[in-house]
């Protein structure tokens, strides 16, 4: 591992504080880049997550993605924990925190909506950041191509039911612009553009892709920063602010954050899933797709409101969890696997 991934933590946890302190110093700044904006993507922190996951789009062998239908069982673990469970865990932690453990410091409407958001939280399981974290637990990046095309599939078919039954809400519609732009600009470009560089790599020498990928991996690393700073400095008034509320919001998002990823982890020993399949199977329902969960919440209920907020937070507590969970990842692979990337370094 380079000086970036080893202390991978550490330049989080510095990009979090300078977010913040950013955020209060030049807040115009940031108001200026939040504006940069379409259909609630924001395109500077889409830039940054192609800076992301653009190595691991080259690393994908289209010859190796037609085998996946071979090899199901982390593609169907990855549906269930994502549709039949995650939805429904959520939305039981929002009742129990904000309406038994935290309801004498919170009022009853503001507590419904701080379920609200974290409902469409449960309900918008996570995209391009996925790529992301395959990568830093050395994920099959063939098959995480396939777990993240087919849950897109099943969220435009799913998203809307499954946010109107749990919210009690019947107009619930779909911001179509925000999940296609999405996709387009977090998968379907960056793999075009992937498989391009691949091709023309492949021209050169055998060896030519895996020399490209590891120069590109610190840049990776630096994406990862750079859009942690800029997502704490876009909520950094708001969390001086409202602490206390972010803090109350926070503990059951993590929560479920981790009692996803353990179910997810059981499902994958269960079903015997080799580790580079298994690290993204439990990581992919772990993570939410945010964009998509702020635009229905602003939609439903108002920029001001509290399942706004609900899914903001959801947001700056992602990253920092989703970093302890692929150190545990990490942590328990094979003994083997781990010998082998430190003698026979990068691929």
């Amino acid at each position: 591992m380079g000086l970036f991934e080893r202390f991978l933590s550490v330049w989080v946890a510095l990009g979090i504080a300078a977010g913040v302190g950013l955020g209060l110093l030049v807040p115009g700044v940031f108001q200026g880049i939040a504006a940069l904006e379409v259909a609630q993507v924001n395109l500077v922190v889409a830039v940054f997550i192609w800076v992301m996951i653009y190595p691991m789009m080259i690393q994908i062998d289209w010859s190796a993605v037609r085998n996946v239908g071979k090899k199901p069982q982390a593609l169907l673990l990855t549906l269930v924990v994502n549709w039949l469970i995650k939805p429904f865990t959520m939305a039981a932690l929002g009742v129990l925190f904000f309406q038994t453990v935290f309801a004498p410091w919170v009022d009853p409407q503001s507590a419904s909506e701080y379920i609200a958001g974290m409902i469409l939280l449960g309900v918008a399981p996570c995209t391009a950041m996925v790529f992301v974290w395959s990568q830093l637990v050395k994920g099959d990046a063939n098959y995480t191509l396939v777990q993240v095309s087919v849950n897109d599939l099943v969220m435009v078919v799913a998203f809307a039911p499954l946010a109107a039954f749990l919210l009690g809400i019947t107009n619930v519609v779909v911001p179509w612009q925000t999940l296609v732009l999405s996709t387009a600009l977090y998968v379907v470009l960056p793999l075009a553009a992937g498989m391009a560089t691949r091709h023309v790599l492949h021209r050169k020498s055998a060896r030519a892709v895996g020399d490209f990928v590891a120069r590109l991996k610190p840049w990776s690393v630096v994406g990862l920063i750079a859009t942690v700073v800029l997502l704490f400095g876009f909520q950094a008034l708001t969390i001086v602010a409202k602490p206390l509320v972010i803090a109350m919001i926070a503990v059951p998002l993590v929560l479920q954050s981790y009692g996803i990823f353990f179910i997810g982890w059981w499902g994958a020993r269960l079903l015997k899933l080799p580790h580079n399949q298994a690290g993204p199977a439990c990581l992919i329902g772990t993570s939410n797709f945010f964009e998509l969960a702020v635009a229905v919440a602003i939609s439903l209920f108002g920029l001001n409101s509290g399942a706004a907020l609900a899914t903001v937070v959801g947001v700056l507590v992602e990253v920092p969890v989703m970093l302890s969970l692929v150190a545990l990842v990490n942590a328990w692979q094979p003994a083997e696997h781990r010998i082998s990337d430190e003698y026979c370094g990068p691929t």
